[in-house]
């Protein structure tokens, strides 16, 4: 009998010990990602092409949307008011927002930074996708809208393959902001304030 509650107290030392390791391994493991998410960061803003595509090896399918977002960055001259520290959604999910100054927002003549948010995935620490959101207002919606119905030239020739691995993401940009200051010029920006 007491060999019996010895062997079920050694069962669940082993047991409350492994459970031990596992959180301790998922605590490593998530700031890990964190710190693979801090780098991913990193690449998207240095504005180098090769060292984010080193980054998303495992992406997948959101290599190429990531890609030309970082070209279209650059091409707006995108430059960082507020990089907030990655956090923790889960194990797997990093979300990582920085707050930046653009050309688009500036074409349209208001008094606000966007915040990108960057959505990392992980299996085995790689990351694995990236989803990406913005809390843009309504007028730059309005403002892609009407570039799209009244000056679809501007964008045919340099927006090809948009935000899934065009050519000429910096090109599209610069075209957008110009059609960005068309719409301001119109009588349409003063009907949408």
């Amino acid at each position: 009998m007491r060999l019996g509650a010895t062997a079920a107290i050694a069962a669940i030392l082993m047991l409350t010990a492994c459970g031990r390791s596992v959180e301790t391994a998922s605590k490593v493991d998530t700031e890990k990602n964190v710190l693979v998410a801090e780098a991913f960061i990193d690449s998207f803003y240095s504005f180098d092409p090769a060292e984010l595509q080193a980054a998303l090896l495992n992406a997948g399918e959101s290599a190429p949307s990531i890609l030309y977002y970082q070209g279209w960055a650059k091409g707006g001259n995108y430059k960082v008011v507020n990089r907030m520290p990655c956090i923790v959604k889960s194990l797997a999910l990093i979300s990582c927002s920085i707050t930046v100054k653009d050309d688009l927002i500036g074409a349209l003549g208001i008094d606000f930074n966007v915040t990108d948010t960057f959505a990392l995935s992980f299996s085995d620490r790689n990351i694995i996708s990236v989803e990406t959101s913005s809390n843009d207002p309504q007028v730059f919606f309005d403002a892609r809208d009407w570039v799209r119905q009244y000056r679809p030239e501007l964008l045919d020739e340099h927006c090809r393959g948009y935000f899934d691995g065009g050519p000429t993401p910096g090109k599209c940009v610069q075209a957008m902001v110009q059609g960005y200051a068309e719409f301001v010029a119109s009588g349409d920006y003063a009907e949408t304030q």
